[in-house]
């Protein structure tokens, strides 16, 4: 995707939610952060979209923008009419594009929050310029987007690229979507606190290393499937065991990725920063609008 249609009054107001925190923005489409606040999310409170509609408008009031978009936890029905985060109980097959759509005069345009990391790592970070890749986030949970010939994968609902879902432990730990041994069961910020009692920041380094090994091995079998060879990591766990996590990540995919058009797979980190996810939600409303 690429932005040469669009025109400076093409300035995004950008909508990431999370399972930790719910970010807006106002981005331009240079890439420019115009405005920006955050709340936390309250996964259980029934008042969680007033109030993210609250911080919409109180953002958007800081800069003209003629676009929506939205970068949220899956899974989702296509486009995002319904969305049921699994970190976020108090949305279970909520009609969000439809009630943001009802409340903003522009268009408004929803995908899955890693996906749409992609989109802005292909338009902004490290991914500039390459075809084929997957994009990851590992943060509160495991998602990622897929980038094959320079389109953006999205599958019969829009929910392609959950490789969160890849099971990494044969009857490993229960997962929120119902199955055990999920990638997101043993290597989110949400399964390592459950299992060491302590915020995934305070991890030992055999607990950052064997993140990074389950990321790798689940990473290596996608290129496999999928013929990429570079693959970008977002997310407060990955950035913040740094180093044991990529190194670790890197030897796994030297033992797994095993057939040749893999060998050369990297597992990189992101190259956004903490800008990436409202990056992601300007580009999926950029890349809902027509061209031309």
């Amino acid at each position: 995707m690429t932005l040469g249609a669009l025109t400076p009054s093409s300035a995004a107001l950008a909508l990431d939610v999370g399972g930790t925190k719910i970010e807006v923005g106002v981005i331009d489409t240079d890439g420019n952060l115009i405005a920006r606040e955050r709340m936390d999310t309250r996964a259980n409170d029934p008042r969680l979209f007033d109030d993210v509609v609250t911080l919409l408008r109180e953002v958007g009031s800081a800069s003209p923008f003629g676009v929506l978009g939205v970068g949220c936890g899956g899974p989702m029905t296509q486009g995002g009419r319904t969305v049921s985060p699994l970190n976020i109980p108090a949305w279970r097959e909520f009609p969000l594009l439809g009630r943001l759509s009802e409340l903003f005069d522009v268009p408004v345009f929803i995908d899955n929050d890693a996906k749409a990391l992609a989109l802005g790592e292909g338009l902004f970070g490290s991914a500039r310029g390459v075809a084929n890749y997957l994009s990851m986030v590992v943060s509160t949970g495991v998602g990622g987007g897929i980038v094959l010939d320079g389109e953006l994968l999205d599958g019969r609902d829009g929910n392609a690229g959950h490789i969160g879902h890849v099971v990494v432990v044969p009857d490993g730990r229960l997962c929120a979507c119902g199955a055990r041994g999920c990638l997101e069961a043993e290597a989110s910020g949400t399964a390592i606190a459950s299992v060491t009692g302590a915020p995934a920041s305070e991890a030992s380094v055999e607990v950052r290393r064997r993140t990074g090994d389950l990321v790798g091995r689940a990473v290596a079998s996608t290129a496999a499937l999928l013929d990429f060879d570079r693959c970008f990591v977002a997310g407060s766990v990955a950035l913040g065991f740094a180093d044991d996590f990529f190194d670790a990540a890197n030897d796994a995919v030297a033992r797994h990725a095993q057939i040749q058009h893999a060998r050369s797979l990297v597992i990189s980190p992101s190259g956004l920063g903490t800008n990436g996810p409202l990056l992601g939600a300007a580009a999926v409303g950029w890349r809902g609008l027509p061209r031309g």
